[in-house]
Parts: structure tokens; C-alpha cells; sequence
């Protein structure tokens, strides 16, 4: 690539916000002599993190040929890199990145980033980077392009997330960390993490895996970062890196760390994404490369990926559905009519309300009282939060003083009376609507009028729980999904009562709780649980009607779900998944299928249908068989994978014609939270539209042709 390639490329982004680089002069203490340190600022606030783009890397490319220079006339000892606050830099504009229409604009973008990176350690001097915040994928690679890295205990949010946005580290992640950090930790990084819900590494994370040399504490990181630096430049600080691996010294390490990454890719996606495997095979052919060799490769799967369908959904559903739509949800009311929220109640100490518990308590910092029906309950409850807090605290996650802050803030009660002062009370009791109207009933008679009332039920009507309450108007769905602290989505139920001022409330608190938040109607089971109903009942009944389970179960296996049907009712529990099930078919009639024999299996106390041998492969035992009954009509795996897509396109349709969310966007933000939907397929209603069911079945696809979806596969 020539610089007017470059400089043609720079001009496919002509309202690129430029993440600026500014150089200071440093005297570093004990007359080591002067250091340059490179600032990367984008000159706007922490709510615009600084990316990476074409002009920015040629700015950076000049500032270094400049540091260079001055290295060689003997004006610098060393170069730095760090960030505005909070940020060393958060990757690769990915919105900017739909402008590289072709595969030389992607080739061109992934030459010019090595190419500018690869003057950090041919300067003459050795090169550092101070990790002061956020730096994902590409702001991670400058770090690993330098020589030595420091990084702070407060920075969030490192991680090369490539595999998760349909990309690979294409500027030399993917060659440096293995040899860093060894493979087994680099495949942490590069494949589990990000496809564990782009799961990233804490400061202290970073450090003790190797990906930085030392660490600092915030107040003054860039001063402690100068003087380490300092150090190393006049032979004072000895660099050990114990976790570095050399592939020619440990090949088998290789191998099992590229096996074991292959598994992970099974597991989570099969296969049905190209992104992590591109991943895998730079790593294992790698191992006997040079870095201008694994250059070349990185480079050029760039090129090949940014072009791919998988790779477009992503940054639709990522960017369009998580990103934006995600952070200002359709139809919330102005936050300016939010009440505050001083003291929370949770009805309930069972599992599901011990962690809202922690939840609330952690993110609100506000006192949170538990009741149940005995002492005993209570204090098994309020134990569950203060052991979850102990296990934070030795994972280093939370400090000891806001582990002890926490614990002080999480009480118990047996009388409802606790929460006389409360503010907003959740219940989260037995699925039973009976049950909940008497819990709220009683809550009603001891709280505030202001006070809100809160439901975390996942199916049962809310507008039937407030019926018969004085103030029916404060009553709110509030549902989570478990595990609590992991699933971001909250799915919030106004019901035909619900005043503007309760949602206001509930919507502020769910963006304080850092959960992402979705407006539904009240209708059974909302968005997830009734989109998986009508899956789970396609699946029980081909089943039922004599499909083998193996046909079954797999079917769908295509669309790329974190796991199998039968798999996932087991995690969800069988009795759980009944209970919906019931629930939908009470309201929907015979298009959720009703299994008979799921309920033999539930009550003969199986918790699932599939059981494992001894070499972990799944087989149904012969006594669960016995139970159950099937006819005589067995479907193709290509059958029930069709069927299961008009089912779900036409469920979608009767859900948008039912108003019970905005549009088929909140439909795909909500299977991305809250079911794990994978990314690269770019929302749910995108895929069946690229299928046809929706035309199948509807007569119409729920995007026009111009979305991304009709790009994606």
C-alpha cells in the first residue's frame, strides 16, 4: 500500500471524530532524561469514547516518524501511549467500519493499522503503554505493539473482542498475546471471553495474566507509570513475564490450547458463525510464522470478514439494536418524572430474590430489606448475599470496604412492616397469581401511596395483579432473567394502569442497575419467554409425535443458539419451563404445544431428558423412555427446522399486531439479552426474513430490503 491509498482511504471518512495525538515532554525523575508521552483524546467527554479510524492512524503515524526522528538525535529516552480519562482507546469505530465497501478498502484498513503500530517498537527508543482505561481490541493492540505495559487497577473493559463483532484481532493481537501470556490464556481472551457475552478483563485481571508488567493505583497511574518506565529504561526494573510461552519450545501447548478453543467455538456457536474459527486457525498456523507472515494472514482475513454477511448482522445487532436502541428505549417516559429511590423491599429470600437483592443493593448503594413467611427463610437469604459478597471479595472484584458497605446494607424481616419507609418493593414469590395479589395486597396496606410495587413474574398478567389493589396505577412488571447479575436484558410491563411516573421510575432505576431495559405490553409472557414457548412447543412436539430426540433437539442447530432446546429447558428447569408453557397455552391455545410427556417426566422427578455416558456423550436412559409415549409421524431435521421458523415468524407477527412491543427491533434486542440470540445472525426477525419464513407465513418480511438484515445470514 502506497500513502495516496491511504489518503484515499482516509477520505471514505470525512466525519471521522478524530482520536488526536498529543505529545508532552517529560522529565523523568532521577535525570534519566526526557519522555514523550502520547495522549490519545478525541476532545470530547467520557460520554464519546475515543476509536480508531483511517485519519487517526495516520495522525498517530505522524507523531511517531516526528518521535522517531528525535529518538535518533538523541532528544528522547523512551515513548509512551495513554488516554483521556477513562479511556486508552475503545477499539475500531464499527460504524465507520460499513464504509469499507470493498476488500481492498479492508485490506487497506488493516495494512495502515499494522503498519503504524509497528513503529512502536522501531523507534529507538523502547516503547510503553500506560493503560489508564478502556481499551478493546485495536486500543489494546497499541498496547501490545509497545514494548512495556502498565496498566491501572481501575481500568475496565480490556479485551480483544474481535471474535464476538465477526472480526479477528487483525493488528497483531492475535501473534503477540500467545507468546505473551502463553495460548491457553490468549484463548481465554480471544475466544471465551468474547463469546461469554463479550465477557472483558478488569485492570488486575490484565496484570496478572501478563498483558501488562505492572500495576498502579488510579489517583496517580500516569505519574507511577513514568517512574516504573524510569526504571526500566536505566536497567533498575527487571521485567518478568512467567506466563510468556515460545512456540517452538512448547508446540503441544499449541495444539491443546488451538483443541480446546475449537470446543468452545462447537459449544457456543456451532460453527455457524466464521469469525472465531478465522480466530483459531491464525493462532495454530501461527505457531510457526513470523509476525510479518501472521501480518500478511491477519490482513487479509480482515479483508475477507469485514465483506461477510455474519460480519454485517453484527454490527446491526450490536451497534443499531444493543448500542443505540438499547440506550434509549422506545416509549419510556421522560426521566424527569422518575421518583427517587431511597429503600428497596424484596418479597421473597428465595434464590431468584437473594440475588435481586445483591443486585439492588450494589448498584443502588441504598438499603434493601428481605421478608419471607419464617426466620428461617429470612436468614438463608440474607446469607446467600453476604456470601455472594465474600466470594466478590476474594475474586478481588470488590474492595473490603464496599464488600462491608454492602452487607450492611441487606436486611431481613418476617413482618412486611419493614418496609413501611420503602420506596419501591419487588416481589419475587411463587408463580402463582393468587399468591401474588395477596403478597401485594399486604405490601399495599403497610407502604407509602408513593411507593411502587414491583413484579419479577415471567408470565403471569400484571394488570391482574394490581386489580384489586387501592392504587392500581403503581404497580410495574420488573422482569429479570437468570442468572440475575449476568442477563442484561429487563424486560418492563406497563400495565393499562401503570402512571408515567412508575415507568419513568422503573426505567431509571433498570439504566442504574446497568441493565437494558425494554418496554412491553401486558400480554402472557411478554417477548422471551413466549418467542422460546413457541420454539420449545414445535420441539416437544415433533418429539411427541415420534421424531427421535437427537432429530429434534438438533434441528435447529443451523441458526447457531448457544445450546439445544432439551439443553436449555434442563438449565431453565423442566417444572419452570411447564409452568410457562401452561401458562401460554392457557392464553394462546393450541399453538403452544402442551407436552404430556414432558409433565411425565416432571413428575417422575427427572430433571432432564438427556443423561451423559461415560465417555460424556448424551443418550436417554431406558426407564425415562418407559414413561413416555409417542406417535407414529417422525419429522426430518430439514422439516422441523422450517416448521420452527413459520412458527416463530408467525408468533412474531401476532406480537407485533398486538402492540406488545414498538417494533421488531425491541423483539431482537430483546432475544439478544435476554436468550443469548447470537449476534452474527443480527436480530431474530432479520433471520426469518432471510429465510422466507416471514414471507411463508406472513406474506411480508418485517424489514424492507435495504435493512442489514437482508445482507446477513
Amino acid at each position: 500500500m502506497t500513502a495516496s491509498d491511504y489518503q484515499r482511504l482516509a477520505g471514505l471518512f470525512p466525519t471521522e471524530v478524530i482520536t488526536h495525538s498529543y505529545v508532552s515532554d517529560i522529565a523523568l525523575p532521577g535525570g534519566v532524561g526526557t519522555f514523550a508521552l502520547i495522549t490519545l483524546d478525541n476532545d470530547v467527554d467520557h460520554t464519546r469514547p475515543t476509536t480508531l479510524g483511517p485519519n487517526t492512524l495516520l495522525e498517530l503515524d505522524s507523531v511517531l516518524d516526528t518521535l522517531k526522528a528525535r529518538a535518533e538525535a538523541g532528544e528522547i529516552v523512551g515513548v509512551g501511549v495513554t488516554g483521556k480519562p477513562h479511556y486508552l482507546v475503545a477499539g475500531a469505530d464499527l460504524s465507520a467500519t460499513q464504509k469499507l465497501a470493498s476488500y481492498d478498502d479492508g485490506l487497506a484498513m488493516a495494512r495502515l493499522g499494522h503498519e503504524v503500530y509497528a513503529k512502536l517498537h522501531t523507534l529507538g527508543v523502547p516503547s510503553f503503554a500506560f493503560i489508564n482505561g478502556v481499551a478493546l481490541g485495536g486500543g489494546l493492540e497499541i498496547a501490545l505493539q509497545s514494548q512495556y505495559r502498565t496498566v491501572s487497577t481501575g481500568a475496565g473493559a480490556l479485551a480483544l473482542p474481535e471474535a464476538f463483532i465477526g472480526l479477528v484481532p487483525g493488528w497483531g493481537g492475535v501473534y503477540i498475546l500467545p507468546r505473551l501470556i502463553g495460548p491457553e490464556n490468549a484463548v481465554k481472551v480471544m475466544i471465551e471471553n468474547p463469546l461469554s457475552n463479550n465477557r472483558t478483563l478488569s485492570g488486575p485481571a490484565a496484570f496478572k495474566l501478563g498483558i501488562a508488567d505492572a500495576l498502579f493505583e488510579p489517583a496517580d497511574f500516569v505519574e507511577q507509570s513514568l517512574a516504573w518506565a524510569a526504571r526500566v529504561i536505566t536497567g533498575e526494573e527487571t521485567v518478568s513475564r512467567p506466563n510468556a510461552a515460545d512456540p517452538a519450545v512448547s508446540p503441544e501447548a499449541w495444539d491443546a490450547a488451538v483443541a480446546h478453543g475449537r470446543a468452545v467455538v462447537e459449544a457456543r456457536t456451532s460453527n455457524a458463525a466464521p469469525a472465531p474459527a478465522k480466530v483459531l486457525d491464525l493462532l495454530e498456523a501461527g505457531r510457526n510464522w513470523t509476525a510479518e507472515q501472521s501480518r500478511d494472514a491477519e490482513c487479509e482475513a480482515l479483508a475477507e470478514l469485514m465483506q461477510t454477511p455474519q460480519f454485517h448482522s453484527t454490527v446491526y445487532a450490536f451497534l443499531d439494536l444493543v448500542q443505540k436502541r438499547g440506550k434509549r428505549p422506545a416509549g419510556a417516559p421522560d426521566k424527569k418524572l422518575a421518583r427517587p429511590v431511597s429503600k428497596v423491599g424484596v418479597v421473597g429470600a428465595g434464590l431468584m430474590a437473594s440475588q435481586l437483592a445483591l443486585l439492588f443493593a450494589r448498584q443502588l448503594k441504598v438499603p434493601v430489606v428481605m421478608t419471607d413467611i419464617d426466620q428461617a427463610r429470612v436468614d438463608k437469604g440474607v446469607g446467600y448475599v453476604h456470601a455472594e459478597v465474600d466470594k466478590l471479595l476474594a475474586k478481588k472484584r470488590i474492595s473490603p470496604d464496599a464488600a462491608n458497605r454492602t452487607k450492611a446494607l441487606v436486611s431481613g424481616s418476617v413482618s412486611k412492616e419493614a418496609f413501611s419507609d420503602a420506596d419501591f418493593v419487588i416481589e419475587a414469590v411463587f408463580e402463582e397469581l393468587s399468591v401474588k395479589k395477596q403478597v401485594f395486597a399486604e405490601v399495599e396496606a403497610v407502604v407509602s401511596p408513593e411507593c411502587i410495587l414491583a413484579t419479577n413474574t415471567s408470565s403471569l398478567s400484571v394488570t391482574e395483579m394490581a386489580a384489586d389493589l387501592q392504587h392500581p396505577e403503581r404497580v410495574v412488571g420488573f422482569h429479570f432473567f437468570n442468572p440475575v447479575a449476568v442477563m442484561p436484558l429487563l424486560e418492563i410491563v406497563r400495565a393499562p394502569k401503570t402512571d408515567d411516573a412508575v415507568l419513568a421510575t422503573a426505567f431509571v432505576l433498570a439504566k442504574t442497575l446497568k441493565k437494558t431495559a425494554v418496554l412491553v405490553k401486558d400480554d402472557a409472557a411478554f417477548v422471551v419467554n413466549r418467542i422460546l414457548g413457541r420454539m420449545f412447543g414445535e420441539i416437544t412436539a415433533v418429539f411427541d409425535e415420534g421424531t427421535d430426540a437427537a432429530t429434534a433437539d438438533n434441528a435447529l442447530r443451523p441458526m447457531g443458539l448457544p445450546m439445544s432446546p432439551f439443553t436449555l429447558l434442563a438449565l431453565v428447569g423442566l417444572p419452570v419451563g411447564q409452568h410457562v408453557q401452561e401458562s401460554l397455552h392457557a392464553a394462546f391455545g393450541e399453538r403452544f404445544w402442551l407436552s404430556k410427556n414432558s409433565q411425565k417426566i416432571i413428575d417422575a422427578g427427572i430433571t432432564s431428558l438427556w443423561q451423559k455416558d461415560e465417555d460424556g456423550k448424551p443418550y436417554i436412559p431406558a426407564e425415562t423412555l418407559a414413561l413416555l409415549d409417542f406417535g407414529n409421524t417422525p419429522s426430518t431435521s430439514e422439516d422441523v427446522l422450517r416448521r420452527t421458523q413459520d412458527a416463530l415468524a408467525d408468533e412474531i407477527g401476532r406480537m407485533l399486531d398486538e402492540g406488545v412491543v414498538a417494533g421488531p427491533e425491541d423483539i431482537d434486542l430483546c432475544m439478544i439479552l435476554g436468550a443469548g440470540w447470537p449476534m452474527h445472525l443480527g436480530g431474530i426477525t432479520p433471520y426469518l426474513d432471510r429465510v422466507g419464513a416471514s414471507e411463508r407465513v406472513l406474506g411480508k418480511t418485517f424489514h424492507e430490503a435495504k435493512e442489514p438484515a437482508q445482507a446477513a445470514s
